[in-house]
């Protein structure tokens, strides 16, 4: 019985094997873990299909992509000369990872695009029967697409220089970045030079907040399982804010605005692997209590490596606290193609002028980037103005002010 690479998102096109969790050989139960594909986004588990001898069909670390065999099982007894011979990564090449397959088939001419693929087609001009492509169908994946604008662009002269890594020096480690880890880098960097980004900042008074939260924490876990945080504070005056102001909840797509009538927050996640973003769905419709048990579930499952692509995917606006490591001020990086990001910070008690006497308040910075092709400053600071205002005084949302 063949182990194929399982279908991992319309987006994914690629993913890279990671540690085998049996060896060469070995003989598996039905629904073992076998191995981990870790993807631009999230590790997909794959399980032994039925009890056997395994056949492992490809090493750690080498690219696959959905549909590609990776192992066997076989009935009891050895796995035969798989067992003593080592497994032979594919040689790389500079054309598809398809291209010497028996299995490849080229796609036809009238092939139907995924509406990704298209939108990637279109907006670039690129030429359907010009680019390679390594789907398991013969099919024409996302990757491809970008692979083919990349290529249509002509290396810079300098980029020679950078092909060979500098040789290691005393008292160095060098160690292979992981999938996630480079995904995170390059759509970062890819954040910065798509969107005009800026960031405006505020700080808020977090006394009503924290007297509220004192008040009412032990009875609140005790009614609903979960403990009362500021993330549920924050995230509903967010909604409220993004009601007002839709440009900041929007995306561009090309010459048009998209304005999402919707309101899905990210909630960034640090994990051992790297940082995700989670989307809490519909946001505008939760109480305090769904919101903290949705963050709490979503952080859960990202800590565990059980998120999924959905879970990941179609978020509108993005909150992130640095403040939970102790950062007392930060410019984020927008969540692409999102046109606003919220970074909350650590509560520091400071002395602040009130009514003309000095007091000592726990105060909070709060940092607003967007971007600004989409999002004017007046927009950008009343946003955030709104949601300080919020904050400060809990009883403004009750009273619809």
């Amino acid at each position: 019985m063949t182990i194929a690479v399982p279908t991992m998102g319309e987006s994914v096109a690629e993913g890279t094997m990671g540690k085998w969790h049996k060896a060469n050989g070995d003989n598996v139960k039905k629904d073992e873990l076998l191995v981990e594909i870790e993807t631009d986004k999230v590790a997909v588990e794959v399980s032994a299909p039925s009890d056997g001898v395994l056949e492992v069909l490809v090493d750690e670390g080498v690219s696959v992509t959905p549909g590609q065999a990776i192992a066997r099982i076989s009935g009891s007894g050895s796995a035969g000369s798989a067992a003593a011979a080592p497994v032979a990564a594919a040689p790389a090449t500079g054309g598809s990872a398809n291209g010497g397959s028996a299995a490849y088939k080229a796609p036809a001419s009238d092939a139907t695009l995924s509406p990704s693929v298209q939108r990637v087609v279109t907006e670039n001009n690129l030429d359907p029967k010009a680019i390679a492509p390594t789907g398991p169908k013969g099919n024409i994946t996302k990757g491809d697409a970008l692979a083919a604008i990349s290529a249509a662009v002509p290396a810079r002269p300098a980029a020679a220089a950078t092909v060979a890594p500098r040789a290691d020096q005393p008292r160095e480690e060098r160690v292979k970045m992981t999938r996630l880890r480079q995904t995170i880098a390059r759509r970062l960097k890819e954040s910065q030079n798509t969107a005009a980004q800026l960031t405006t900042f505020n700080e808020v008074d977090m006394t009503s907040v924290m007297a509220l939260r004192t008040q009412y924490k032990d009875v609140f876990e005790k009614r609903h399982g979960v403990k009362l945080g500021f993330m549920s504070f924050f995230t509903k005056a967010v909604v409220a804010a993004l009601h007002e102001l839709p440009a900041v909840n929007a995306e561009i797509d090309g010459t048009d605005i998209i304005y999402k009538n919707h309101y899905d927050i990210g909630v960034a996640v640090g994990t051992d692997r790297g940082l995700v973003v989670p989307v809490l769905r519909d946001a505008d419709t939760l109480s305090l209590a769904g919101i903290e048990k949705g963050i709490a579930a979503l952080g859960k499952a990202a800590r565990d490596g059980d998120l999924t692509m959905d879970q990941m995917q179609g978020g509108t606006f993005t909150i992130t606290n640095g403040g939970t490591y102790g950062s007392l001020m930060s410019t984020p990086i927008l969540n692409a193609p999102q046109s606003g990001i919220l970074g909350m910070h650590n509560i520091v008690q400071r002395p602040m002028a009130v009514n003309g006497q000095v007091v000592i308040r726990p105060m909070m910075y709060l940092a607003l980037s967007y971007d600004h092709r989409i999002v004017d400053g007046k927009e950008a600071v009343t946003f955030l103005v709104r949601i300080k205002e919020l904050l400060e005084d809990p009883q403004r949302a009750l009273l619809d002010l």
